[in-house]
């Protein structure tokens, strides 16, 4: 009898994320261990009382998620929890603080049902926060001219000069949108745009969208007012005019499949490291009906 399937919640938040208990639960996880505001000093005791608990050939059925809210202190945790493994004792780990991985993996695959992402020109707006990092990753590495928009230049050229290390087929240029003007002027000649910005910020104006040629247009904010005006929550390939939109909810449904599967997937091997990539992998492979 194969033994039951332990998932280890790290969460560095003040209360363990009940989103992700509730994910867990609803993908077939036999036991869901939390642990809350968790420190990257604590991580080595939690993993090695994770991997010495069962042997070798048992670890396949333990396995770790890190979320919270705070992706930073997620990648920090992610660090702390492969420098904990020991050789072959070790399992597999997936992170997704925020929901940043899954949910830019979503956002990247609704794009490409409407435009060949290479050779495209796509604009992100907040690419300098930790979902439009990760949504500006997946399209230069499938080949799009991607532009990197920020209110400040210096923040946009960093994270140009940080996914310039991946050697990706796309392009990356810094951009500015700190007003209406310089906001439509990041659209021109662009096919998409996805919106990644902070809860209930406005980042693209009704007329600025309207005065486009985007194919698509793709808002990640579910709160009021939402990051693209005239782009509904609950859009999923709502055409207005030529425009394919998509809202935070519209998206929600591929996101859920994709979170769901990878814990799933974490059970089939005590290897697996599902980082934005490994995510994106899965989520292509899955498809997104």
């Amino acid at each position: 009898m194969a033994s039951p399937k332990i998932l280890v919640q790290l969460d560095p938040d003040s209360q363990a994320s009940l989103f992700d208990a509730v994910v867990a639960v609803d993908s077939d996880v036999d036991h869901l261990l939390q642990y809350r505001q968790v420190e990257p000093a604590q991580v080595r005791d939690l993993v090695h009382g994770a991997i010495f608990t069962r042997g070798p050939k048992e670890l396949i059925h333990t396995a770790i998620f890190v979320g919270g809210s705070d992706v930073d202190r997620g990648e920090r945790l992610l660090e702390q929890v492969l420098d904990s493994f020991l050789g072959p004792l070790r399992v597999s780990v997936l992170l997704d603080a925020n929901g940043a991985n899954t949910t830019s993996a979503a956002a990247v695959l609704a794009a490409e049902q409407h435009v060949a992402l290479a050779g495209c020109t796509a604009t992100v707006l907040a690419a300098t926060g930790p979902v439009g990092q990760r949504v500006a990753r997946l399209l230069v590495q499938e080949g799009a001219n991607v532009r990197i928009a920020s209110r400040s230049v210096e923040r946009a050229t960093a994270v140009c000069d940080r996914l310039a290390q991946l050697e990706a087929p796309g392009s990356l240029t810094p951009v500015v949108t700190n007003d209406e003007r310089s906001t439509a002027a990041a659209l021109e000649g662009v096919q998409l745009c996805i919106a990644a910005g902070a809860a209930g910020i406005r980042l693209l104006p009704a007329a600025i969208l309207d005065a486009s040629n985007l194919n698509v247009a793709i808002d990640l904010n579910a709160v009021p007012p939402l990051g693209i005006e005239g782009v509904e929550v609950t859009d999923k390939a709502e055409v207005r005019g030529d425009c394919a939109c998509y809202g935070a909810v519209g998206i929600g449904g591929t996101k859920m499949k994709i979170h769901k599967a990878a814990i799933k997937k974490l059970f089939t091997a005590n290897d697996l490291v599902l980082d934005v990539d490994e995510v994106f992998a899965l989520g292509r492979e899955l498809g997104t009906n």
